[in-house]
């Protein structure tokens, strides 16, 4: 029987399963669409669960704030904690452990017990960070960032399979007798226990590194110590690069985030269209994950092969700047057919940026590659809270004052003015937003690489390229 490949992949033959960082890129996908599914799985019955619980709008924006919130301090201390335990238990963990609150979200029976399950469930979203460190040391440099962006990619369609899934998970409850009205329960606790066995299959059929676990590296001498690892993670704090890409994260993931998680009443509000339509139009935005993202990666890996380290920061720069004017354009569009463009072309472009972002991260601090990540995905929550809070208060100061310049006319008039004051202010957030972008764009040129961290990346990508073919 012949062996598994032992090295870090070269390239991404994805049917080559019998190769371990293959193997490992296909499980770690997959366990981050679940994470993604069971994370945003509630999103689809919202309705459902503001008639069950009594929700009011306040508590209702609360909830989609804390699921954000718990997955900026999920993900600064899972990247550290995979560059000490390693991947394969901190996912393991996670999806035991994260299944927990997605299981009981359908017992809750108060705002108050809902609230904090979405809390918890937000924790889930350190998924991310666990599939970044575990494809960036099983593929090559030459490679890591097409890896990198498409298992991300791939990952993130969760969040968007989950408008499709969810439902026919609940219709398949109802077939067998049970209520609609409570059918949402049942979904979150299948999804629940589709995370619990997810974590199984992650502890049995992975491991750590292509040349085995972490702990049995330790004992045979092959792993840094622990006094290293802290040396590590306090340069990692320290080095300036790292916060640049949490600023550059919070703004293409985070926005991201913000933008489709709004975009369907904006579509309502400002172009006529129905619930339906605007539904589908922004899940088949996010279903360009599937290629999106690892274009994105491959680009810079693209850039990377021709102009090195900085060919990679070059085109993070170039790319995120283009999704700042995408946004800003879209924005201040009246015509549904440009707006469709724009939009199109932003969700393109934002999705490359979170590609590009993550062919960069790898090559920061190699002995830090967890922590790097977890700070940098961190920031992409960052950005979607800020981007939110931001939104929200546009909206409401708008609504106020359409209210108190309506509030003659009745109650017809009052909605109406409500929806086109809400649609402008989400307009004008957007157009901020977009110029934020394009200062970040132009605040990642700073990022710079030593001659000698150059020098090692072509060294490691010469030496794996003839150790792959020794293999084969």
């Amino acid at each position: 029987m012949k062996e598994f490949v032992s090295a870090k992949a070269t390239k991404l033959e994805l049917l080559n399963l019998r190769s371990i960082p293959i193997r490992t890129f296909w499980i770690t996908s997959i366990a981050f669409f679940i994470c993604f599914f069971a994370w945003f799985g509630i999103v689809p019955f919202m309705p459902d669960v503001v008639k069950d619980l009594g929700l009011t709008p306040t508590q209702k924006w609360n909830s989609i704030i804390l699921a954000v919130s718990g997955t900026v301090f999920a993900r600064l201390l899972i990247g550290k904690l995979c560059d000490k335990y390693g991947p394969r238990l901190c996912y393991t963990y996670l999806l035991i452990l994260g299944s927990i609150p997605v299981i009981l979200l359908g017992f809750v029976q108060t705002p108050l017990q809902f609230l904090i399950c979405r809390l918890f469930i937000g924790f889930i979203g350190a998924s991310f960070v666990i599939t970044q460190f575990h494809t960036s040391i099983m593929f090559a440099p030459n490679i890591v960032g097409t890896a990198n962006a498409t298992s991300a990619g791939w990952g993130n369609l969760g969040g968007g399979a989950n408008r499709l899934g969810m439902p026919l998970i609940a219709a398949g409850v109802v077939s067998f007798g049970i209520a609609d009205e409570v059918a949402w329960r049942y979904s979150m606790v299948i999804a629940g226990v589709i995370c619990f066995s997810m974590g199984l299959i992650y502890y049995f059929f992975t491991r750590d590194t292509p040349e085995g676990n972490f702990k049995e590296l330790k004992l045979a001498g092959k792993m840094p110590n622990l006094k290293k690892d802290e040396v590590s993670f306090l340069s990692t704090l320290k080095d300036y690069r790292v916060w640049i890409l949490f600023l550059v994260y919070a703004a293409c993931f985070g926005i991201e985030l913000t933008v489709y998680g709004t975009m369907d009443d904006y579509l309502q509000n400002r172009f006529g269209l129905d619930r339906s339509t605007a539904g589908n139009l922004v899940l088949s935005f996010a279903l360009m994950n599937i290629f999106a993202r690892t274009l994105g990666g491959y680009f810079g890996d693209l850039f990377g092969k021709f102009r090195g380290l900085r060919g990679r920061v070059v085109f993070l720069a170039l790319i995120l700047a283009t999704e700042g004017l995408m946004l800003s354009i879209f924005s201040v569009t009246t015509s549904l057919v440009f707006g469709m463009i724009f939009l199109i072309a932003f969700s393109l472009t934002v999705q490359m940026a979170e590609g590009a972002t993550f062919s960069v991260v790898p090559f920061i601090n190699k002995k830090a590659i967890g922590s790097i990540s977890g700070i940098v995905g961190a920031g992409g929550n960052v950005g979607a809270f800020l981007a939110a809070m931001l939104l929200k208060s546009k909206s409401a100061v708008a609504e106020s004052a359409a209210i108190a310049a309506n509030s003659e006319l009745g109650e017809q008039a009052v909605k109406a003015a409500q929806t086109t004051a809400a649609a402008s202010a989400v307009s004008s957030g957007f157009f901020v937003i977009g110029g934020f972008i394009v200062l970040a764009a132009l605040l990642s040129l700073a990022i710079k690489f030593a001659t000698a961290d150059e020098m090692a990346v072509i060294e490691e990508t010469e030496a794996e390229l003839i150790l792959s073919g020794v293999d084969k």
